[in-house]
């Protein structure tokens, strides 16, 4: 199963008017760094990317639509052009007061990711409006709130696609194994992004001090503790603590995703 990047248009990519309505190619600006981070997003992940937007009475006088397909063209094609390739396009047109089920935060829009085969646990919605993350809610996924200040319970606020971009992908690479047998029972803790800290201790004291230099030369903050039958030898206190240092390093790196 795929998880969703479900994003906003106005706001979010291009930004907002006073007017909050985009009408004419000389209101089209981006949010800084929007293409080359959700570029990145895309190239380094397996999200679907799914646009949602409200475009408040589109089709009638006071938002003609030929006033409204030029403009959004324009963005998709740029978005096109920077690598940035949207799964689908999901365009509300009703007003606040239609309490239409399609407009966000509903999910009439949406209902076939609700039914598909689709990890929306592991998908967000990315929106300026504390309607989007209102719409996370409703579709059992997270929040990003592109924002300057929180002022909702979104998993992130920022108005920085770099933060978004780390948030999403650089995600905290650290990991811990318990790995207990006859011969040994060893806890290990790792971060790769560390800074070198160690606490090691396996009863051999040259094993010590070659996994503490693996720590502190690698920039990784490793804990190793060690119980094993030295009393009969070495040997299963060595292969062991590899085997389990291995399975640790393997959990802390994921799906390796944009090493």
């Amino acid at each position: 199963m795929r998880p969703i990047l479900f994003i906003d248009r106005d706001g979010t990519i291009n930004h907002e008017t006073e007017d909050e309505q985009i009408d004419h190619i000389d209101k089209v600006s981006y949010l800084n760094d929007v293409f080359f981070y959700l570029r990145k997003v895309q190239a380094e992940s397996n999200y679907l990317l799914v646009m949602v937007t409200n475009q408040d009475g589109l089709g009638t006088d006071a938002f003609p639509e030929d006033t409204f397909w030029p403009v959004h063209k324009l963005i998709m094609r740029t978005l096109e052009s920077q690598g940035i390739n949207f799964d689908a396009v999901h365009i509300d047109e009703h007003f606040p007061a239609d309490n239409h089920p399609n407009r966000k935060p509903g999910t009439g829009m949406l209902t076939e990711y609700l039914k598909g085969d689709y990890d929306l646990k592991n998908s967000y919605v990315i929106g300026d409006r504390t309607t989007d993350v209102q719409l996370a809610r409703n579709i059992g996924c997270k929040a990003i709130h592109i924002a300057k200040e929180a002022v909702t319970d979104s998993e992130l606020t920022t108005d920085s696609w770099k933060e978004i971009y780390e948030y999403l992908i650089l995600k905290p690479r650290k990991a811990s194994v318990q790995r207990t047998t006859k011969e040994t029972n060893i806890q290990i803790e790792v971060n790769l992004d560390g800074s070198g800290k160690t606490e090691i201790s396996t009863g051999l004291g040259f094993f010590d001090h070659m996994l503490d230099q693996l720590g502190k030369h690698g920039g990784i903050d490793l804990k190793v503790q060690v119980e094993g039958d030295l009393h009969i030898d070495e040997h299963h206190t060595i292969e062991d603590t590899a085997l389990a240092l291995g399975e640790c390093f393997l959990k802390a790196l994921g799906d390796k995703k944009g090493i």
